[in-house]
């Protein structure tokens, strides 16, 4: 067996494991959706009523920025199981194995993927249930959850680059709150860029969260019918500028946290 068959059969093993674990513990998806139901709730109900979004159902404006920030969230759940698994001593025992150094890494993220998809189908049927439709074909807004997954993916590598640097699961836990929620809101997830102060409206508008909360806008048909998105290139082409994002962070943080792992393990 070559060494990358052996390295992708030893990722789809500890994929199997994680799955198997998250199963047993379905707490991970019902916390990874109470905070964001309860935001989209007090956003659409609370805060919409004094948000106006011309040319589109703030309802509709609101439900992708919640996905995004979904996707967020659910992201640290990599980095902190993996916090958690170095503080158990799991870490060590897989290193006694003879299997792939990637593979726990490989492992977490595509686990995490299953997880986001049952996350995906719950928050999607709350958008429905206070008033969120797709106006678009089956196959766009089949991309549009496509980029979602991608993203989250993308997002895991960083939190797991992170986690396998921290001290404990509560810390990083702590750590990535305050790290993700001013890139949240300091986007177009909730409202439009262009009532934001000058410095924070450039940081939103070229903000891998702005990028991706506007593909699916675009994907799903939630966007003001006749108008396009004007500004940087990022606003104008928000798709393309998504999966850009994506191969960067995936380019940087795949083999940064394989580097850390190695050099956790060798400790």
């Amino acid at each position: 067996m070559s060494t990358l068959t052996a390295a992708l059969a030893d990722g789809v093993t500890m994929t199997r494991r994680n799955v198997i674990k998250n199963r047993r513990n379905l707490d991970i998806v019902v916390f990874s959706t109470a905070a964001p139901i309860g935001f989209a709730l007090m956003f659409a109900y609370v805060f919409g009523s004094a948000i106006t979004v011309p040319g589109t159902n703030y309802r509709e404006f609101l439900i992708a920025g919640i996905l995004a920030q979904t996707m967020l969230s659910t992201a640290t759940n990599t980095g902190v199981g993996i916090a958690a698994d170095m503080k158990k001593g799991l870490i060590d025992r897989f290193r006694s194995l003879p299997m792939s150094p990637t593979a726990v890494l490989v492992g977490r993220t595509s686990s995490d993927v299953i997880t986001n998809l049952l996350v995906i189908a719950m928050m999607s049927l709350t958008g429905l249930l206070i008033g969120w439709r797709i106006r678009s074909s089956f196959w766009e807004a089949a991309a549009g959850f496509a980029l979602l997954l991608l993203f989250a993916y993308a997002a895991s590598w960083i939190t797991a680059a992170i986690g396998l640097s921290a001290r404990s699961p509560e810390a990083l836990s702590n750590a990535m709150f305050m790290f993700l929620m001013p890139m949240t809101f300091i986007s177009n997830a909730f409202v439009p860029t262009a009532g934001l102060p000058t410095v924070l409206r450039v940081i939103a508008e070229w903000s891998p969260v702005s990028a991706v909360v506007g593909a699916c806008r675009e994907l799903f048909g939630n966007t003001a019918p006749g108008l396009a998105p004007t500004g940087p290139w990022p606003v104008e082409n928000p798709v393309p500028a998504t999966l850009c994002w994506i191969v960067l962070i995936l380019v940087i943080f795949v083999p940064l946290s394989v580097h850390r792992y190695k050099k956790a393990v060798s400790k």
